[in-house]
C-alpha cells in the first residue's frame, strides 16, 4: 500500500462515435462503467475511493444504482485529464493527494496494475505522474504507429514517449527488420497516476510542439519539465472496449467467468 491514500477517478463520457453510450452498454446485467468500479475495487485496499467522473445524468444513474460514487462534470471537456482535473475540485483533494487514472472502458483491468501505479508517486516523490508499461515481443506491434512506445531512465523515468519505433536499433533496424532490439522496447499503457495539484495545473500548462507532432499528451509535462514515472510490468493489460466487437469479447469473457482477483 502506498504511504498515502489515493483515490481512483474513472472519466466516463457518454458520447462516443464508434460506440454510442459506451459506458451504459451492459455487461453480464451491470453497465460497463460500473465493472470497471467493481473490478477495480477487487484487491484494493478498503481506504481506496473510486469515483467515476460522469458526464451525464444517466451515468450518475447508473452509478448510485450499484452503490458506485460519481460526480457530474463539464460535458464541455477537450480531453479525459480536463474531466480529472475537475473531478479532484469536486472531491477537493488536497495538492498532494494521488489520484489515479483508469479508463471507463477497461472492465478487465488488473487491480494490481492499479495499485503499482498509485505506488510511483510515493517512491519517486520528485515524479508530478506515474504510468505503465510493459515489454513489446512482437516487431509488427514495435513498428505500429498506434502502439506507443517509450523509454526511461535508470531511475525509472520516462524520457520520451513516440509513435516511432524507440529505440532505434541502429545496426539491427531496418525495413526488413525481423528482430527487435535487445533489452526489448517497452509499450505504454494508457493509466496514469498524477499528484492532484499537478492534475488541475496540467490544463493550464501551453500544448508542446511535440504533444501535437506525436498527438500524445503526456509529452506535455515532460516539455515542461514534469518528471514521470514507470511501472514496468510482466503481463501485457487486456485491451479496452473500442467497437461493438471489442465489447462482445469481453461479454464473452464474463458469460466464461471473469477469474476473480
Amino acid at each position: 500500500m502506498p504511504a498515502q491514500p489515493y483515490t481512483v477517478i474513472i472519466p466516463a463520457r457518454l458520447a462516443s462515435s464508434r460506440l454510442p453510450n459506451k459506458p451504459l452498454a451492459d455487461i453480464a446485467g451491470v453497465p460497463m462503467v460500473v465493472r470497471v468500479a467493481q473490478r477495480v475495487r477487487q484487491g484494493l485496499p478498503g481506504a481506496v475511493r473510486i469515483v467515476v467522473a460522469a458526464d451525464h445524468a444517466s451515468i450518475l444513474q447508473a452509478c448510485a444504482d450499484h452503490g458506485v460514487d460519481a460526480v457530474l462534470t463539464r460535458t464541455d471537456h477537450a480531453s479525459g485529464s480536463d474531466r480529472l482535473a475537475e473531478a479532484s475540485t469536486l472531491l477537493a483533494l488536497d495538492d498532494s493527494h494521488i489520484v489515479v487514472n483508469v479508463q471507463g472502458d477497461e472492465p478487465l483491468i488488473d487491480p494490481a496494475l492499479v495499485r503499482a501505479v498509485a505506488e510511483l508517486l510515493a517512491t519517486h516523490p520528485g515524479a508530478s505522474m506515474g504510468t505503465a508499461a510493459h515489454a513489446i515481443h512482437d516487431v509488427a506491434d514495435f513498428r505500429n504507429p498506434n502502439v506507443v512506445k517509450l523509454v526511461t531512465s535508470a531511475a525509472g523515468l520516462a524520457l520520451y514517449f513516440s509513435r516511432a519505433p524507440i529505440p532505434w536499433w541502429r545496426d539491427g533496424s531496418s525495413p526488413e527488420q525481423a528482430a527487435l532490439p535487445t533489452p526489448a522496447p517497452l509499450r505504454h499503457i494508457g493509466i496514469y497516476a498524477y499528484r492532484a495539484g499537478f492534475l488541475r495545473l496540467f490544463p493550464t500548462l501551453p500544448q508542446a510542439p511535440l504533444e501535437t507532432t506525436e498527438a500524445l499528451e503526456q509529452l506535455r509535462a515532460l516539455w515542461h519539465g514534469h518528471a514521470i514515472a514507470v511501472h514496468t510490468t510482466d503481463l501485457a493489460p487486456g485491451a479496452g472496449v473500442d467497437t461493438p466487437e471489442d465489447l462482445e469479447r469481453v461479454r464473452q469473457a464474463f458469460r466464461d467467468g471473469v477469474p476473480a482477483l
